[in-house]
């Protein structure tokens, strides 16, 4: 590509925004162009002038895969190069359907980060090497990689989906939790709308489906 690759940062860890800034405007032919630490940033920081986003998964109650999903419908010439620390098979396969062009964990060194930057800005598909190397197992070893549930909601929001569906109501799972009930109704209400579900009694059953919950004795069902 011509002229400098232009970089947006999306991660909720300050520090990590600046090292990676500081890293990134250091390398020949590449400046930092925006940061955001959640979603609702980086919807105002991520602007066609962008050519790759950098993407943690996890950026505190939104889901960096949910992010990528809708960047990347938006965007659809733009790279987007997961760095997380997260490297269990569901993740990874989850983020590269959702549209990642590459996958890197924050161990990553420099010069792994910028091959992987200039890759991703190439058209490129690329993954680490611990990341490569678990992929490779899996299809050495005849395994399947694991689908992640529901891969629109964080793994906050999935966690109480599972509490859902297991038939606990919102005090029981704000307990379990350590979250206030307001909270834990806010997650219910934002995970109703993300999977397109009217009632909780009908996204009990949507979970299920979907792999979550199970048998629980000490559940209570609430429609609240």
């Amino acid at each position: 590509m011509t002229g400098p690759i232009r970089v947006a940062i999306v991660d909720d860890h300050p520090v990590f925004r600046l090292g990676m800034t500081g890293l990134l405007d250091s390398l020949p032919g590449v400046t930092v162009v925006g940061q955001a630490a959640d979603a609702a940033q980086a919807r105002v920081a991520i602007t066609p002038e962008v050519d790759v986003v950098l993407m943690d998964l996890h950026l505190g109650d939104d889901s960096g895969i949910e992010l990528t999903r809708e960047i990347v419908r938006e965007h659809p010439g733009l790279g987007v190069l997961v760095i997380t620390m997260s490297d269990d098979d569901e993740a990874v396969v989850a983020a590269m359907r959702c549209g990642a062009r590459g996958y890197l964990l924050k161990t990553a060194g420099p010069d792994e980060v910028e091959r992987a930057i200039r890759a991703v800005a190439n058209g490129e598909m690329i993954l680490g090497p611990q990341v490569a190397a678990r992929a490779m197992s899996t299809l050495v070893s005849g395994r399947t990689a694991v689908r992640l549930p529901f891969p629109e909601l964080s793994a906050r929001e999935r966690e109480v989906l599972d509490l859902v569906a297991r038939g606990h109501d919102n005090a029981a799972i704000a307990r379990r939790l350590v979250l206030s009930p307001k909270t834990v109704r806010n997650h219910v209400t934002t995970i109703l709308t993300k999977l397109s579900v009217s009632s909780r009694p009908t996204l009990i059953v949507r979970a299920r489906e979907g792999g979550l919950g199970g048998t629980d004795p000490t559940a209570v069902t609430d429609p609240a």
